[in-house]
C-alpha cells in the first residue's frame, strides 16, 4: 500500500486506487490509498516547519545533497527505469533515459549551490554600499504529470531543494509507485523530514487543498506540469493570491518541411516526435507543414517507415507501446472521432485500439493484454480542424501543406500553443526566418520537436505556459526571489536621489 509521507511517516485517509500496467491491465503495480484535501494542508505546514532550518544550511552544503541524490540513482538506474517501464508502459530504452536525465539534472545543480551568486552594485552616494541575494520562496506545491513520472519532477525538486526551500509534491496517481521510488532516493539522500513530503490525491483533492493552502498563506510557489485546461484554472487560483506559479502545459507542437530539407532525416524526426512514448509528451509532434512540392514523397516515406516500426510490449525494443493509463485511452479515442471524410489516414494496418480482430502488422506482444493503439498519420488536414488546433495527446500526427514560409510560420502559430517546434531544411536564411517568427519557446532545427538538455531552458508560451523556465539556471527564478539591501556607512542619512553629487560641465564649450 501506498500511502501520503509527511514528515518520514503515512497519512492514511480516502479510498484506495489501482496502478496498473497498461501493457498488461491483469498486472496492479501498487495499491494507494488517495488522501483528501486535508493531506496538502498539512504537507504544507510541514514543509512551513521545516523550510527554515532547511534555508539555513549552506548553499554548497544543501549542492552535497543533491550530488548524493545524483549517486544514488545512478546506483539504482536500471530498477527504476524497469519501475517507470512497468508502470506507465514506456519503452525501456526511453525508460533508461528518463532516469539518466535525473542524473543529468543533479550533476548541473550540485554545483549551482556554489553559484547562487548576488552582486555588490555601486551606491549613487559615498560610503554606501548595495548588494543583491537570492533566497528561497520558502513552500513550493509541486504537481507532475505522469507521462515523465521522474525526470520532470527532478526538474523541479531537484533545484527548488538545492535553494533552500521545502517542497510538497504531488505526482499523478497512475503514476504513485515511481514517485514513490523516487521520493524514497531523496530521502535517502540526507534530506530531513518535512523538506520534502509526498501527497498521494486525485486531482480535484489536490486543487481543493492548494486552494486551502494558499488561503492559509502555507504555500509561497505553485509548479504545474500537465494540461492546459487544468493549468489556466491553477493561474487563476494562484493570482488571486498574487502568486506567479511555473506552468508548464500541453503543447500542438509543428514541424515545417521545406522543399529543400533532407526527407529521410525529416521522417526519422518526425517518427520519433510523433508516435515516441505513443505520442504522449508535451514535446510530441502534432502537426507536419510540408512543402507542397515534397508533399506527396514525405507522406510516402513517413507512412513506410510508421508501418515498418515495431510497437508493442515496452520491455523490449519497441517505438512506442501502450497509452498510459485508460483515461488517455478513452481520450484518444474521442480525438479518433475528428476524423473526417476529408482526411487521409496511413501509418498502420487499422486505427483504434489493437486487437485480434483490428491487428498491426509486425506487432510485438499480446496486443489484447494492454492498451495498444494504432498510430495514425492524418493527411489532408485543414486549419479549422478540431485535429489542428487542438492537442491529440496519443499517437496521432497530422499533415498539411505550404507554399511561402510566411504561410508555414502563420500555420505554425494558428493553435496558439507555443511549447517546442521545428524545421528541416538545409538553408539557413529559412532556419532564421522560422525561429524569429515562431511563438513557440523552444526551436529545433534538422531535429525532432522532443528532447530536453539539463541546462537548457524548458518551456512554452500562449497556451502552453506562462513563460516560465525549467532546466538549467534560468529555474533558479522560479525558486528564489531577489533581495536587495543598502549599507551606508557614512554616519549620516543620505537620501536617494536627493543627496547626490553633481557633475557640471561646460555645455557652451566649442572647439
Amino acid at each position: 500500500m501506498l500511502e501520503t509521507t509527511i514528515e518520514g511517516k503515512t497519512w492514511s485517509t480516502g479510498a484506495d486506487y489501482q496502478s496498473v500496467n497498461p501493457s498488461d491491465l491483469d498486472d496492479v503495480v501498487a495499491t494507494v490509498r488517495l488522501a483528501g484535501p486535508d493531506a496538502v494542508r498539512a504537507a504544507a505546514e510541514s514543509g512551513r516547519r521545516a523550510q527554515r532550518e532547511w534555508a539555513a544550511v549552506p548553499a554548497p552544503v544543501r549542492g552535497q545533497f543533491v550530488a548524493a541524490l545524483g549517486r544514488l540513482v545512478a546506483a539504482n538506474k536500471e530498477t527504476l527505469a524497469q519501475l517507470v517501464t512497468r508502470e506507465i508502459g514506456k519503452p525501456i530504452a526511453e525508460a533508461r533515459g528518463e532516469v539518466q536525465e535525473i542524473v543529468d539534472t543533479c550533476d548541473f545543480f550540485l554545483g549551482e549551490g556554489r553559484r547562487l551568486y548576488g552582486q555588490t552594485v555601486p551606491s549613487e552616494m559615498p560610503d554606501k554600499q548595495l548588494f543583491t541575494f537570492r533566497v528561497p520562496v520558502g513552500v513550493a506545491t509541486i504537481i507532475t504529470a505522469g507521462n515523465f513520472p521522474v525526470a520532470v519532477p527532478s526538474w523541479y525538486l531537484v533545484p527548488a531543494l538545492l535553494c533552500g526551500n521545502a517542497v510538497v509534491w504531488k505526482p499523478a496517481e497512475y503514476a504513485a509507485a515511481s514517485a514513490k521510488a523516487f521520493a524514497d532516493l531523496i530521502w535517502h539522500a540526507g534530506l530531513p523530514d518535512g523538506v520534502l513530503n509526498l501527497v498521494l490525491a486525485d486531482g480535484q483533492s489536490t486543487f481543493d487543498g492548494l486552494e486551502q493552502a494558499l488561503a492559509a498563506g502555507l504555500v509561497d510557489k505553485v509548479g504545474f506540469t500537465g494540461s492546459s485546461a487544468v493549468g489556466s484554472k491553477i493561474g487563476e487560483l494562484c493570482g488571486r493570491h498574487l502568486q506567479s506559479p511555473c506552468l508548464e502545459l500541453g503543447g500542438k507542437n509543428p514541424m515545417v518541411v521545406t522543399e529543400d530539407a533532407d526527407l529521410d532525416l525529416a521522417v526519422e524526426g518526425a517518427l520519433f516526435s510523433g508516435f515516441g512514448t505513443a505520442g504522449q509528451r508535451c514535446t510530441s509532434l502534432g502537426t507536419v507543414i510540408v512543402h507542397e512540392s515534397v508533399h506527396d514523397e514525405f507522406v510516402r516515406r513517413f507512412d513506410a517507415a510508421t508501418r515498418a516500426a515495431t510497437a508493442g510490449k515496452p520491455d523490449g525494443e519497441v517505438l512506442f507501446g501502450p497509452l498510459l493509463d485508460r483515461k488517455f485511452a478513452d481520450s484518444y479515442e474521442q480525438y479518433l472521432g475528428w476524423i473526417g471524410e476529408h482526411h487521409t489516414v496511413y501509418g498502420s494496418t487499422g486505427t483504434g485500439r489493437i486487437t485480434s480482430d483490428n491487428p498491426r502488422e509486425g506487432f510485438a506482444g499480446e496486443p489484447s493484454k494492454g492498451l495498444f493503439y494504432h498510430p495514425v498519420i492524418l493527411d489532408g488536414v485543414r486549419p479549422d480542424d478540431r485535429v489542428f488546433l487542438e492537442e491529440t495527446f496519443g499517437p496521432l500526427v497530422g499533415v498539411t501543406t505550404y507554399r511561402t514560409l510566411d504561410e508555414a510560420i502563420e500555420l505554425a502559430n494558428k493553435p496558439g500553443y507555443g511549447l517546442s517546434s521545428s524545421i528541416y531544411t538545409t538553408d539557413p536564411a529559412n532556419a532564421f526566418r522560422f525561429r524569429q517568427g515562431i511563438g513557440a519557446g523552444m526551436v529545433s532545427v534538422n531535429n525532432s520537436t522532443s528532447g530536453a538538455e539539463a541546462h537548457l531552458p524548458f518551456g512554452g508560451n500562449g497556451k502552453s505556459g506562462n513563460g516560465s523556465r525549467q532546466s538549467g539556471v534560468w529555474v533558479l527564478d522560479q525558486f528564489t526571489r531577489w533581495q536587495s539591501m543598502n549599507w551606508d556607512f557614512s554616519g549620516k542619512l543620505q537620501k536617494a536621489q536627493m543627496d547626490v553629487a553633481e557633475i557640471v560641465p561646460d555645455v557652451d564649450f566649442r572647439l
